[in-house]
């Protein structure tokens, strides 16, 4: 019965933390702008829209930013984090230490889609730069505006971006000094800190 249990929870995670992303992956496109007819763009409206449609009626947009997205984010990692819990322990546990872990986890999932961004982005640029893949124009509309504010620290140094080496670096730190102290501090169980 274990193996299943533990079976149960690898397919949950898998298959929740795929969506998960992609929900988030809704709210990162209207916060950077991105063009929504590439493909990709397309893809992720046409599966997240089943579920926003009715929060979308409840939850208004803020400051021009897609609330409704991020809600269901929260909500979707709740629900995956509950579900772990009952069927590792058993139970669910404290439903307000669920919601802070699930925020933990969602701003966790937040920054690793810049920084996996930024990281195929630089490979992108030395294999195929200026390449016209609506992936590689997604990549590059959710990276330019990490990277702007590093660009105008940082100089030109003779066609070499050294930038995302800062974007890294800033967001590395966010995750070590930030995101894994305060799942610390609040006892996230270890089996949910594979979902940040």
């Amino acid at each position: 019965m274990i193996g299943l249990n533990t079976a149960a929870v690898y397919v949950l995670q898998t298959l929740g933390s795929l969506y998960l992303l992609i929900v988030l992956m809704r709210f990162v496109l209207q916060l950077v702008r991105a063009n929504f007819y590439n493909p990709l763009c397309q893809f992720v409206v046409k599966a997240t829209q089943p579920l926003l449609k009715p929060l979308r009626r409840i939850i208004p947009s803020l400051f021009g930013l897609d609330m409704s997205s991020l809600v269901l984010a929260i909500l979707v990692q709740l629900a995956l984090m509950a579900l772990t819990l009952l069927l590792t322990y058993g139970t669910t546990g404290n439903p307000l230490q669920l919601l802070i872990w699930s925020l933990i986890g969602v701003t966790a999932l937040f920054l690793n889609i810049f920084f996996f961004a930024m990281i195929i982005s630089v490979i992108l640029s030395w294999v195929a730069p200026g390449s016209h893949n609506p992936g590689a124009e997604l990549v590059n509309q959710i990276c330019e505006p990490a990277l702007a504010p590093f660009r105008r620290i940082v100089p030109n140094l003779g066609g070499l971006d050294i930038s995302p080496i800062l974007a890294f670096m800033v967001i590395k730190l966010i995750d070590m000094l930030v995101i894994n102290n305060l799942a610390a501090i609040t006892m996230m169980p270890e089996i949910l800190r594979v979902l940040i």
